[in-house]
């Protein structure tokens, strides 16, 4: 299942991403001079769970356009990027000459990272926005994330609320009418798609995205081995009522953990 999704994600992201980002930032230039000008406030949702970030290795998952990791690239950190997409992949490193600092990036699936164990450990690895529904199994990317942290590194995750989803649809209603606890695979419009005119979208792919709750978020997090530190919940601008973010910050723990089901494992 997991393959499907990275085949067609992958050609979804793979065009005229590049084009949606100038539309959407600015050219190379344009965006490293307002980052240069922005600084810690595109970090707002990780600074305090980060400290100084001056020296410190970090791994951004999914990357994207490299917005983030280049702030942190600004701030003195090593930032290595993994995401699949090639045009994602050129925007970033136009950007990261633009503002004279190194990004390592790489092209590729976050769950088969060519010579992954040669990255060695980081710091910090940093996961953010519209990232989880790309999985089939979050046991698996926090599997990755796990091996890849040292020692007490810390994980940090934000992404859209699930409980989001269910209101999505509910515009003047009283109740939600979207499915919190909808399961399955669903198509969609690539995330860059609404940043094109409507006559340039024609030919874009579509993604394919699963849907997650917070128990599996948390639940998936604990099992492997990651020790939740705090779940913090992002109120929408819009409707300050509901949560429209949220951020999960866990830690690598080398402890050894009782089995969760030990009867299960002693049926094995």
């Amino acid at each position: 299942m997991q393959e499907r999704l990275v085949k067609a994600n992958k050609m979804a992201w793979e065009t005229k991403a590049y084009e949606a980002w100038v539309r959407q930032y600015g050219t190379p230039a344009e965006l490293a001079e307002t980052l240069r000008q922005t600084g810690s406030h595109n970090l707002r949702y990780w600074l305090k769970y980060i400290g100084d970030p001056s020296g410190k290795r970090v791994l951004n998952l999914l990357g994207s356009h490299g917005r983030k990791a280049i702030a942190l690239a600004m701030q003195g950190a090593e930032v290595t990027v993994v995401d699949l997409s090639a045009e994602n992949q050129r925007y970033a490193l136009d950007v990261a000459a633009a503002a004279k600092v190194k990004l390592n990036y790489i092209c590729s699936d976050a769950l088969s990272i060519p010579d992954e164990e040669e990255l060695g450990q980081f710091d910090i690895v940093l996961m953010e926005f519209g990232v989880l529904h790309y999985f089939s199994d979050l046991h698996a990317i926090f599997d990755v994330v796990r091996r890849r942290l040292r020692a007490n590194g810390r994980f940090l995750l934000t992404d859209f609320h699930p409980f989001a989803r269910a209101w999505v649809t509910s515009r003047n209603l009283t109740e939600p009418s979207g499915n919190y606890f909808e399961k399955g695979i669903k198509e969609g419009e690539v995330a860059f798609a609404k940043l094109l005119p409507e006559e340039e979208r024609e030919g874009l792919g579509k993604v394919l995205a699963c849907s997650w709750t917070v128990g599996d978020i948390l639940s998936a997090a604990g099992a492997s081995g990651l020790f939740i530190r705090a779940f913090e919940e992002i109120p929408s601008s819009k409707s300050p009522n509901v949560p429209e973010f949220y951020t999960l910050v866990a830690d690598k723990i080398d402890t050894a953990l009782a089995p969760l089901y030990p009867n299960l494992n002693e049926e094995k």
